[in-house]
């Protein structure tokens, strides 16, 4: 056990589904888990292991922002010798090109988060995620006839449509144009999974745009995530 996870050892599967939302984590459980069961709740990131056809599978929430998939998932990788991590999230578009409700496979995330830096020094600011991981969910996606689209996104300290000025915000980033998206957590995965030899991924919907005025409910974020669900959930058959 870690002062933020209060599961046993033995209840956290080698895979794991992580989602930002603890509701989400509940939501992704009872929908679709054989025999879900509730095995962390410390701050009420909720974590439950059970079976999706047949195979364990443990869904945990991430909270938002670096800092917070950064503790959760380095303790997922080092003390539960957990080997793969598939962030599912959710994203607003950079793109014209990338529309709402669009899934998307983060090939790699760029960042200018000090998190890498403050953790042992680290200075690259693109980290690639898992091809192995990344080959399944193309392929799966392709199976459950899921158009996914696939590229770097952008992984910031800050919900940029919060941002008064955003052509002064897209200046920072050299690739704003060229990145399918902006979250806040892919990139410190990506790193914890690298420092420590392990595999991450990130499968995102996109819920916002800047090229549509169109605002999504929660309940239509809810049920839009269902697709990304279903695809990662299958890719953990195959890990």
């Amino acid at each position: 056990m870690t002062p933020h996870n209060e599961a046993k050892k033995d209840q956290i599967a080698k895979n794991v589904i992580m989602p930002g939302d603890p509701l989400r984590a509940k939501y992704i459980a009872e929908n679709y888990l054989e025999n879900a069961k509730l095995v962390n709740k410390v701050r009420n990131m909720y974590a439950y292991t059970g079976t999706y056809k047949g195979k364990e599978v443990t869904i945990m929430a991430s909270g938002m922002g670096m800092p917070s998939i950064g503790i959760y998932s380095y303790e997922l990788y080092k003390f539960y010798d957990v080997d793969n991590i598939i962030r599912i999230g959710t994203c607003g578009s950079n793109n014209e090109n990338i529309k709402l409700l669009d899934v998307i496979l983060a090939n790699s995330a760029f960042t200018l988060s000090t998190y890498a830096k403050l953790f042992d020094g680290f200075l690259e600011k693109n980290l690639e995620s898992s091809k192995e991981i990344n080959e399944i969910i193309i392929k799966k996606s392709k199976e459950l006839n899921i158009n996914l689209k696939e590229g770097q996104i952008i992984s910031a300290d800050v919900f940029d449509p919060y941002v008064d000025d955003q052509k002064k915000y897209k200046d920072n980033y050299p690739n704003s144009k060229d990145a399918l998206a902006n979250e806040m957590e892919a990139f410190a995965l990506f790193f914890n999974a690298k420092k420590l030899g392990k595999n991450a991924a990130c499968v995102l919907t996109v819920v916002d745009s800047l090229y549509d005025d169109k605002q999504l409910s929660s309940e239509d974020r809810e049920k839009s995530l269902d697709s990304a669900i279903k695809l990662v959930l299958e890719t953990t058959l195959d890990l």
